[in-house]
């Protein structure tokens, strides 16, 4: 397996040959950016309440010739401007509920890469976030972002793509306070494979992560080997059905000796016509009773804010006591508002979760999600979210509120 001073030489050359080409061709392009973001964010559970406004902005700068080659670097700085709040679910107990955006600067990406019509050859510290971030993601919607120290190719030969790509480091939203789990190192491999039949687009995939001894959990170094099915058709000019499928399975690897394999299942459908989109689903992380324990299909590097539910009450599969696995069924309607000019982009959504075990079928409770957004302008928009989470005695209720801002250049 290739290692990190392999890919350090590979990152070197690839540098070399950019500054070759660069001089070669006499032609290059700096293309400044920046990415800025404030938002209040309150949280309300029967015991702790929090209240945070957090300004992050991430600016960066593109250097790219006509010949493929570019150079990013991108910093990102957090400010809390309120901080009564908890900025980790490790950090002492402050008495505030948890609010994970915790103040933080870092070098947030700093990348070569080569880039044709058919290739992509991307080193160093990159974001990435593979089909719906369901395994691999870049947690965009926390301030600090999710980034990986990683070597990725991708390429395209007729309908097959490919992706491939090694990691050593995953760069967490936890930030410079956090020490060691401002990163966990390891060697990581995330590997797919896709084409494109008719309307039907498949996906086989592979996740293998092997963390380091000192920073291993239980449950994290896993191998997960699986595949994806999704596929969008029109029913008339204004109606059109979106599907996907996914399963997966999850069995200890590395230095995991858990010994054990459990099975991931996701459905959804979705109903589009004129500016109306329901959407019903299903979701498995399936969980299993052991001779050493119970365990549960995890996802440490997702972007978990995305799936069952926005309070977050699920970033790790319940795996203590009866509360092994989890079901995951939701459905919820969006609405587009094109004819509102005032409002350019204005959308409104609500979802409905309910939650169970997946073995002994225990309720974990539900939730309602709802958001609002539109742009201000070309460069501003706005968001509002609500979630509220009723545990049904599993765990805590909750409920979130959220104002947001973003601008982009």
């Amino acid at each position: 397996m290739l290692n990190k001073t392999s890919m350090i030489a590979i990152m070197a050359s690839a540098a070399a040959a950019c500054a070759a080409q660069s001089a070669q061709a006499e032609t290059f392009k700096l293309k400044p950016s920046i990415d800025a973001r404030l938002r209040f964010e309150t949280v309300n559970t029967p015991t702790l309440d929090a209240d945070a406004i957090t300004m992050r902005v991430r600016p960066g700068i593109t250097l790219s010739t006509k010949s493929g080659f570019s150079a990013l670097i991108e910093a990102e700085g957090t400010l809390a401007l309120l901080d009564d709040y908890r900025d980790a679910p490790f950090a002492p107990a402050n008495g505030y509920a948890v609010i994970a955006d915790p103040e933080n600067i870092e070098l947030n990406r700093a990348q070569i890469q080569y880039k044709t019509k058919t290739f992509t050859l991307t080193g160093g510290r990159q974001r990435i976030n593979l089909d719906d971030q369901r395994f691999v993601g870049s947690v965009g919607w926390r301030q600090n972002e999710q980034t990986f120290d990683a070597v990725r190719g991708e390429a395209t030969i007729g309908p097959i793509s490919l992706d491939g790509t090694y990691s050593w480091s995953q760069r967490t939203i936890f930030g410079i306070d956090a020490a060691t789990r401002q990163a966990y190192s390891g060697e990581f491999l995330f590997l797919g494979a896709g084409a494109s039949l008719g309307p039907v687009k498949l996906k086989a995939f592979s996740y293998l992560l092997d963390f380091d001894a000192k920073e291993l959990v239980k449950g994290t170094s896993t191998q997960t080997y699986g595949a994806r099915a999704t596929s969008s058709f029109k029913l008339s000019p204004k109606a059109s059905v979106n599907l996907m499928a996914s399963y997966a399975t999850q069995s200890d690897y590395g230095l995991n000796t858990g010994d054990y394999s459990v099975d991931y299942i996701a459905a959804e459908a979705g109903l589009s016509y004129d500016i109306f989109t329901l959407t019903a689903g299903y979701e498995l992380l399936g969980g299993k009773i052991t001779p050493k324990g119970r365990v549960a299909f995890q996802t440490p590097m997702a972007t978990l804010h995305k799936f069952n539910g926005w309070a977050d009450a699920f970033l790790n599969t319940p795996a203590a006591g009866a509360n092994v696995g989890l079901q995951d069924i939701y459905g919820g309607v969006a609405v587009k508002f094109p004819k509102v000019k005032a409002l350019p982009g204005l959308n409104a959504a609500i979802v409905y979760h309910d939650f169970q075990s997946d073995v002994g079928s225990v309720s974990y409770g539900s939730e309602w999600d709802a958001s609002l957004g539109f742009k201000i302008g070309k460069k501003l928009s706005f968001l509002a979210k609500y979630a509220d989470y009723s545990a049904d005695k599993f765990s805590t209720d909750k409920s979130i509120f959220w104002l947001q801002l973003d601008y982009a250049l």
